[in-house]
């Protein structure tokens, strides 16, 4: 399957076209598990929630993979119809997320059915794959838009960041890995990599987001199924904020106090003033999404974008509120986790409705 845009919004992939695209339910579903045991208060039963959410991540995973590997046999050009698609290309960046985003609920959540050395060993195994897939698709997919894709300046959406986001993903999940590392080399390795990996995708995220303000501003929002993938801007905002400050407590079991402290503190400079601009945004699309609403919002799996992105928030407002001690920001988390199991419960059901009819 090829495409060109040429004058006309992007073309979102459909539901019934099985590709990359359906790992955003494993990414929307693990992400409730993580955010879940990250957040900064204890509250009555939320640990066995986590628990059983982070199960059926990891079933989602094991069945949206089998059915990937299935499709590709039954359709072998298939794979190829979607990288050269300008659209479908960047959602290849969510098979190494939803890697991540279970090997982290495993290390958080699944530890308690399945114990720690296993959690860990399985944790290790889908961050080294997801990082090296994150990796890939965040040079692959670039060079391919810059090469092959044929777009214009209406093109740009929220799936533009798809590819370029996974390496924030390693860094935040890498950092939680650090503690169990030998000390010395291998910690101090693993810290760099993942503050390398940050700056890899922060900075690509800031060369994308101003375009996708530019269309809004220029072109507007567009037909309804384009509002969906407004709130993935919203991802690497959040999963920055996350990884800034899990890297920044990480810091503690690598360097000595002066750099570990410091490394804390930028966490907290850095994550309070993009977490302003994230609730900025998080306003926007949600005027945009009720306005999209109130004139028929068509269902498609970009609703996904309805959740891994604010349960990257919810993680960051979290390890925010645990390294400032603000009660304010714990509340906001409250507040987020509750959006997002709202956000979770709906787009399940009705991504269950589109697969079992």
């Amino acid at each position: 399957m090829t495409a060109t845009i040429t004058t006309a919004p992007p073309r979102l992939p459909q539901t019934g076209n099985f590709g990359p695209n359906w790992f955003a339910s494993v990414m929307g579903t693990g992400i409730v598990a993580t955010a879940a045991v990250s957040l900064p208060v204890h509250l009555p039963g939320l640990r066995p929630f986590a628990v059983a959410v982070w199960a059926l991540a990891a079933v989602l995973l094991v069945a949206v993979t089998a059915a990937t590997v299935l499709h590709w046999r039954r359709y072998p050009g298939t794979a190829r119809g979607h990288h050269l698609d300008p659209v479908m290309a960047h959602f290849y960046g969510a098979p190494p997320m939803a890697l991540m985003t279970v090997g982290a609920a495993t290390l958080l959540a699944g530890r308690e059915v399945i114990g720690g050395t296993a959690a860990l060993a399985v944790d290790a195994v889908l961050w080294t794959a997801g990082t090296v897939g994150g990796l890939i698709t965040a040079v692959a997919v670039p060079y391919l838009q810059f090469t092959r894709h044929d777009v214009d300046e209406r093109a740009a959406f929220g799936g533009w960041l798809m590819p370029v986001v996974p390496p924030m993903v390693s860094a935040s999940t890498g950092a939680l890995l650090i503690p169990y590392l030998p000390a010395g080399q291998p910690r101090l390795t693993m810290l760099v990599a993942c503050y390398a990996m940050f700056g890899l995708s922060l900075i690509a995220s800031f060369a994308v987001i101003p375009q996708i303000w530019q269309r809004l501003a220029v072109h507007k929002v567009g037909p309804a199924r384009m509002v969906p993938t407004l709130w993935i801007v919203l991802g690497p905002l959040g999963q920055s904020i996350t990884a800034a400050n899990l890297l920044g407590g990480a810091a503690a079991h690598v360097l000595p106090p002066p750099a570990a402290d410091a490394l804390r503190l930028l966490g907290v400079v850095f994550g309070v003033p993009v977490w302003g601009f994230a609730l900025l945004w998080m306003a926007l699309a949600t005027a945009i999404t009720v306005r999209a609403a109130r004139e028929r919002l068509p269902f498609t799996l970009t609703w996904w974008s309805f959740t891994f992105p604010v349960g990257t928030c919810v993680t960051g407002t979290s390890a925010l509120a645990t390294h400032t001690g603000s009660a304010m920001l714990a509340a906001a988390a409250v507040l987020l986790y509750a959006g997002l199991l709202a956000a979770w419960a709906v787009v399940a059901t009705r991504t269950a409705r589109l697969v079992t009819r």
